[in-house]
């Protein structure tokens, strides 16, 4: 039998994936979460074999979640199911150990065949993400750039994102400026959406 744990935070799709899930045989969710934050912790208390993960929950993103699954619970492998197409999510998954990346519109079979195939140590990622990963690259920014780009995302001023990530307002003028160049943005607008549809914010 597969234990698996399910993190989605919305509530009719986690509930459809449990009812799928249940259906099979060999299969059989021991928590379903809708927080990223909740991961880790439940995961340690339940002792899945498989995590499957979205990638934009709430309280922890689901790719920092499973970077300390990884850490904590390494005999616990992830599965990203996601709506989140963009090709820089596929390669943080991959630098974060996730053993699987299957987007939501994929048929409804081959959730249960990935999770199978994650549990039994293979990797399982959909080959057009890869291809449009490879081209795109990863991401040129510096974890600050990208912390700034974040905040700066919400439309606050320079002032404010200083405040929050404990920055001049000037180191913060600098890490926009770096971020718009190496993106090849127009302004700060520009490099949000450049960074946003790359998956690299």
């Amino acid at each position: 039998m597969i234990r698996i744990l399910v993190a989605e935070d919305m509530h009719m799709i986690r509930g459809a994936l449990v009812a799928l899930l249940s259906l099979e045989e060999d299969l059989e969710v021991v928590a379903e979460l809708e927080r990223g934050d909740q991961i880790v912790e439940t995961a340690l208390a339940t002792s899945p074999d498989v995590a499957v993960v979205d990638i934009d929950l709430p309280g922890m993103d689901g790719l920092t979640a499973a970077e300390q699954l990884y850490e904590r619970l390494p005999e616990c492998r992830t599965l990203v199911l996601t709506g989140l197409t963009q090709p820089g999510n596929l390669l943080r998954a991959l630098k974060v150990h996730v053993r699987g990346f299957i987007v939501k519109d994929a048929p409804a079979e081959a959730l249960a065949t990935g999770i199978r195939r994650v549990a039994a140590g293979e990797r399982v990622i959909d080959p057009d993400l890869v291809a449009a990963a490879l081209e795109t690259g990863s991401t040129p920014l510096t974890a600050r750039e990208t912390d700034v780009l974040r905040e700066a995302e919400s439309g606050v001023s320079t002032e404010q994102i200083a405040t929050r990530l404990s920055l001049s307002p000037a180191t913060v003028r600098n890490y926009l400026s770096n971020a718009i160049g190496k993106v090849g943005g127009r302004n700060r607008i520009d490099a949000i959406r450049i960074a946003r549809n790359a998956g690299w914010i």
